[in-house]
């Protein structure tokens, strides 16, 4: 059941069905007449039949189970986002759980368009986290995250050797390390100039609340954007690393010669925004 709460909620409801119909279909196929001398023969395609018949009822109710958490996930790491969103307090994330943590950073990439692959650690420390995909503008390239749920003390340097390592192995275009606190000067020194992203608390906070802001649209009091300022000069950081963006064109994948906001610490950062 919490293997199919890690899929959306319609993958476990259409699993269901599957199972469903491929279990009732074994439950009701009648066995042959028994032969003598052929007993041993018939017992596998009883078991079968047993398990079929039992297994068809019991094997989409944890389906379906599964998509039920699915939704109460989903709606989770929407209300932790708002929460942190609204919350104008420097510890924000300091009451989060390390599953509450890994929630609420899925979330945050979610409302920036890559689709998240959420692996479910067993502990505090569950190695890679999340894997993202965003097939949209990087042609199916793949980031790994590591979140790091740790208030009092910083983010060292060998995790992110470890993510970056991990990086090679598999074969990603680049990584996050995720932490609630600060990173060493030894860790952002190593991620220089590599494709590894370090975002520490306050910009995960900026990252949430642009993305939301994105999603939702101005809001009755925002001030209507400038008419007569060019679209080439218009000031805006990075949701990613802060720094300021440049209007780039796409060379490759599907959106090929299409206009998008780069971040200008490519290809270290990959932070993308959309032609308004």
């Amino acid at each position: 059941m919490d293997l199919v709460a890690l899929l959306p909620w319609w993958a476990g409801a259409a699993l269901a069905v599957l199972t469903y119909g491929l279990l009732h279909h074994l439950a009701s196929q009648p066995l042959a007449a028994p032969q003598p001398g052929q007993l041993s023969g018939q017992m596998v395609p009883a078991a079968i039949k047993g398990l079929a018949t039992v297994g068809q009822y019991v094997a989409p109710i944890i389906c379906l189970a599964g998509a039920v958490l699915s939704i109460f996930r989903r709606k989770q790491r929407e209300k932790l986002v708002a929460t942190v969103t609204q919350n104008t307090s420097a510890d924000a994330l300091d009451g989060m759980s390390w599953q509450e943590f890994e929630l609420l950073v899925g979330e945050g990439f979610r409302l920036q368009g890559y689709q998240v692959q959420e692996r479910g650690g067993a502990g505090a420390d569950g190695g890679i986290d999340l894997i993202l995909t965003k097939p949209s503008q990087h042609g199916g390239e793949k980031f790994l995250v590591q979140c790091k749920q740790w208030r009092a003390f910083k983010v060292g340097v060998a995790v992110v050797r470890e993510l970056y390592g991990v990086m090679a192995a598999q074969g990603a275009a680049g990584g996050f390390v995720v932490t609630s606190g600060r990173f060493t000067d030894e860790a952002i020194s190593f991620a220089s100039g590599r494709n590894v992203n370090l975002i520490d608390g306050p910009q995960l906070d900026q990252l949430l609340k642009n993305a939301r802001g994105a999603t939702q649209g101005p809001t009755m009091a925002s001030p209507p954007p400038r008419q007569s300022e060019p679209e080439d000069t218009q000031t805006l950081t990075c949701p990613l690393c802060s720094r300021s963006m440049v209007r780039r064109v796409a060379k490759r994948g599907a959106n090929a010669g299409s206009a998008f906001w780069g971040c200008t610490g490519y290809p270290a950062c990959r932070g993308t925004k959309a032609l308004s």
